[in-house]
């Protein structure tokens, strides 16, 4: 029997860099939601170990057991035969390859092993709105945030996530506004708009590209870059809207990775 299981893109509407362990390893603080793009797994049973990448993404995804997915499975104890399916460019800081682990662990049933896979795989077990904290192994859902129409645009590079924390000016800062209760979408996106990605600036320094993909959302409700980058996200209005931004975006620049998505799970 074939298991279908979807991996869905990882946001990091929010992203406060809160302090730093001994081992070297950030605290951090982070509204996650999960849009309806997302890469595909097919999942069956089998006498071997086997992992086919395909899709727009495929090129430089490894297919043995230095890929998440293949560790996924062996650490649920399942010998299995997985096709991926990349619709996600990876590296791009919407937990591509985290999401592909969590959705193999949530298929075979090793959930427990997530913090092992990284620091991102154990908010991506649920697909709901969720808050990230310590070093991704506090995960909390959260209630009443409202449906995103959203545009996602990465203009193509990849950011290593490392370097961007090593640029970051401070590593102790005041976490996310705790206060998580919002009357409706305005008093959300009001909230929202206070909050912080701290790894967006260094990020910017490292990759020039990152400011253009900021720069080309201009005129969203909100903009801000998900996660360690390059990807970066625009709130719009309504589904139509995203739509002509995503349009116009990706006419302007046409080698540029660009989505008109709904979040999922609110």
């Amino acid at each position: 029997m074939t298991i279908e299981a979807f991996a869905p893109a990882k946001i990091n509407l929010t992203l406060h860099v809160t302090g730093q362990r001994d081992d070297g390893y950030h605290l951090l603080d982070s509204l996650v939601v999960f849009a309806n793009v997302g890469d595909h797994l097919d999942i069956e049973a089998a006498p071997e170990m086997a992992l086919e990448v395909t899709g727009p993404f495929a090129d430089g995804v490894p297919s043995d057991a230095s890929n998440l997915v293949w560790r996924a499975a062996q650490m649920s104890g399942v010998t299995a035969r997985i096709a991926l399916t990349k619709e996600l460019p990876h590296g791009a800081g919407i937990g591509g390859g985290s999401s592909d682990a969590a959705a193999v662990l949530r298929t075979l049933g090793g959930e427990a092993h997530a913090l092992a896979l990284g620091a991102d795989v154990p908010v991506c077990l649920l697909d709901c709105p969720q808050r990230m904290r310590g070093i991704g192994n506090d995960v909390a859902p959260v209630g009443g945030v409202p449906p995103l129409d959203l545009v996602l645009v990465n203009p193509g590079v990849h950011v290593p996530t490392q370097d961007v924390f090593k640029r970051l000016a401070s590593k102790d800062n005041a976490p996310m506004d705790a206060h998580l209760n919002w009357s409706d979408r305005a008093a959300f996106l009001t909230w929202l708009g206070d909050q912080r990605n701290d790894l967006q600036a260094s990020a910017a320094a490292h990759t020039p590209e990152i400011s253009s993909a900021l720069d080309a959302l201009k005129g969203a409700q909100l903009v801000r870059m998900s996660g360690s980058g390059a990807t970066c996200y625009g709130v719009y209005p309504g589904p139509w809207l995203a739509r002509e931004a995503a349009d116009r975006i990706a006419g302007a620049h046409p080698d540029w990775w660009v989505r008109a998505v709904g979040t999922v799970g609110a």
